[in-house]
């Protein structure tokens, strides 16, 4: 019966359409901004054994496929019809959390007597407590500075609600109403799905349902690897940045390696940087946690637009992700921001797969969801409020054969904008420009433009954080000779004598009358400028893309009035210098003046010495070299095995001085 493709289609569908109605009613019952219009938020059926068998395809954030819930349900020794589970504990979940503000639900679905599956949501809550408004500050130095930890416990035990832990968690957090308004319409879903997979049951019986369930697991490996077998076997490296400003000088690297053989694939992070003390670790525990897997599981879907979502997809995918680096930190690591990180992952990843099968993957996208979230003293109430204003992606790269999506980021494409009118109905603020930027990366196949947000605070006084900005020192890469990039940038009082440009936000305070301009990075263009279509350049002139003299220098296209001069493009376009050959991948200049003292062979060098160190040490131990190796440049001239020694016996002499200085 489970290998029957029709019967498997037929559950897949109707399991999809109960994840789904999930998703619709907390949609509709929620009470923060960002889940009724934003949509952070999912919803996934459960297998007994811990693993997604069904996943939204049109509602709610969309990359969740490869949570393991596994380590949750162990934490629970007897489940009880009506029992409700509730967690945000990336450590005693594995990774199932991956920050504070995850609050996730989980309910065990008893028919006949026998538990068939799990039921599961989550919500990003908007505030979980922690340092500052919205719980997220990059540069918070450690877990506990980022909210209330919940371990899993029974919210709801045999149907009756826990209010002791319910009032714990609520006096924990600024705006306990809407948190639990928000809990409130979780527990509605978890109750649709109950309802609707009993429907289920009755109709096909408890037994045939649990083997469809199997099947369909399977069914979605088999199906993922065929698509993995398409990718040439080899081991295909790739390197890219976080940047590090919130901690270090230095950019946080993603050093991955793409190992491919017989459809069976290892996302390899040996060489990735070491955690930090800031927000930016992702805590996967060394397993294939959704933020590594991204990257593997957007290419399988836009391979295979029928593909079952489910975990099965993953079963042929593995990580090996150092203890102590970047995508796996030790357990007081702080993870608020570790989307940023795994917007990087993702880039890396296809980047590594842009080698294997270059046909078939665009250009970097923004790599980065910036949360801009407002806060204020109600002094109506004297309580909180909390609310995001923007998810402020930027544009995706240039495609093989299509131009990048405008403000929109492949990796986050179903994170929804705040209409404008709903913003100044929930917060104090003026909202003078939002809008696409009327920029775009060069290419055969321009990238997505970024978006611009400008805004006026209306309170007397707030505090604004956002979250997840990057990209803007280290352009998202072009590809087949398309440009890089445009950088993100964030103005205050732009347009006033007092402009000055500010940053990255971490805790940003804001008095009445003050203006912010946020403008988030644009994709990378994919292919030399000279071949884009002339009607696309011309598109490009009357959208305020490009200028008239910018098409004619950088595109070799003649624009007269409302028209493109074809022969003169002819004629210009002869003249114009091709290269011989265009480079694989255009990283901008930014990127390439900080390798050439920090050379990647030199990373690798430092990565292979700090390996040995304790994890904790290893930042600072990190920061130390590069200082040195900054302040002497000819260092990396060196050979690479003297270059290791000589690195090996600064770090000890320096280790050795600041042990000595504390004795």
């Amino acid at each position: 019966m489970a290998t029957d493709k029709v019967l498997l289609e037929i559950f897949n569908n109707h399991f999809n359409g109960i994840v789904e109605e999930m998703g619709y009613v907390i949609h509709r019952a929620a009470y923060t901004v960002f889940v009724k219009e934003t949509w952070d938020f999912d919803t996934s059926l459960i297998t007994r054994g811990g693993e997604i068998f069904s996943h939204p395809r049109n509602i709610g954030v969309g990359n969740m496929i490869g949570i393991d819930v596994g380590p949750a349900i162990s934490c629970i020794d007897d489940y009880q019809p009506g029992d409700v589970i509730v967690t945000n504990d990336s450590r005693a979940t594995k990774g199932l959390c991956t920050h504070m503000p995850d609050i996730m639900l989980y309910k065990p679905l008893f028919f006949e007597g026998r538990l068939l599956c799990f039921a599961w949501c989550f919500v990003h809550s908007s505030d979980v407590g922690g340092l500052v408004p919205g719980s997220i500050s990059p540069a918070a130095f450690d877990r506990f500075q980022e909210g209330i930890c919940i371990p899993p416990t029974k919210l709801v035990s045999a149907g009756v609600l826990n209010e002791d832990l319910r009032d714990m968690i609520m006096a924990n957090c600024r705006i306990p109403d809407q948190n639990w308004g928000d809990i409130k319409a979780m527990l509605a879903s978890l109750t649709v799905c109950e309802r609707r997979m009993g429907q289920l049951v009755k109709r096909y019986g408890f037994d045939v349902i649990d083997k469809g369930i199997d099947g369909l697991m399977n069914y979605g490996q088999s199906r993922a690897r065929d698509i993995l077998r398409q990718v040439p076997d080899g081991i295909y490296p790739f390197h890219d940045y976080v940047e590090g400003d919130y901690v270090s000088p230095y950019h946080l690297r993603i050093n991955m390696s793409l190992v491919v053989e017989d459809g069976n694939v290892t996302l390899d992070f040996t060489g990735t940087d070491p955690q930090v003390t800031a927000a930016l670790n992702i805590p996967s525990f060394g397993r294939a946690n959704q933020w590594l897997v991204l990257g593997i599981v957007n290419y399988l879907r836009t391979s295979d637009r029928s593909l079952p979502l489910n975990r099965g997809i993953l079963r042929s995918v593995g990580v090996d992700a150092p203890l102590g680096s970047l995508v796996n930190p030790t357990a007081t690591a702080a993870t608020g921001v570790r989307h940023v990180t795994g917007y990087r992952v993702a880039d890396a990843v296809l980047g590594a797969l842009s080698k294997a099968v270059p046909a078939a993957i665009p250009a970097a996208g923004a790599g980065q969801v910036a949360i801009v979230l407002f806060s204020y003293i109600d002094p109506a109430t004297g309580g909180y409020q909390v609310s995001v204003l923007q998810p402020m992606q930027g544009g995706s790269g240039g495609r093989p054969g299509k131009d990048g999506i405008d403000g929109v980021n492949f990796s986050a494409g179903t994170l929804r904008n705040v209409p404008t009118e709903a913003i100044e109905l929930e917060a104090p603020v003026f909202v003078r420009r939002y809008m696409l930027v009327e920029e775009a990366s060069p290419g055969e196949y321009r990238g997505g433009t970024g978006v611009v947000l400008e805004f006026t605070c209306l309170a007397s006084e707030a505090i604004v954080t956002a979250r997840g900005m990057d990209r803007f020192k280290i352009r998202p890469f072009g590809r087949k000779g398309g440009e890089p990039g445009p950088l993100g940038n964030c103005t205050l009082d732009p347009g006033t004598p007092n402009e000055r440009q500010r940053g990255k936000i971490e805790v940003l305070r804001l008095k009445r009358g003050d203006t912010v301009r946020i403008v988030s990075p644009g994709g990378g263009g994919y292919g030399v400028a000279i071949d884009r279509d002339p009607a696309g350049v011309l598109a490009d002139v009357q959208n305020g893309l490009v200028t008239e003299g910018e098409a004619r220098e950088v595109y070799g296209v003649v624009i007269v009035g409302d028209a493109v001069d074809e022969a003169a493009t002819v004629a210009l376009r002869r003249r114009h210098e091709r290269p011989s050959g265009p480079e694989e991948f255009t990283f901008g200049p930014e990127r390439v003046d900080y390798e050439r003292v920090l050379t990647p062979a030199l990373q690798d060098i430092v990565a292979t010495l700090l390996a040995g160190r304790p994890p904790e040490l290893r930042q600072y131990a990190r920061g130390l070299l590069y200082d040195r190796i900054t302040l002497e440049p000819e260092l990396a001239r060196l050979p690479d095995d003297e270059l290791e020694a000589r690195l090996a016996r600064m770090l000890e002499q320096m280790l050795t001085m600041d042990v000595a200085a504390v004795a």
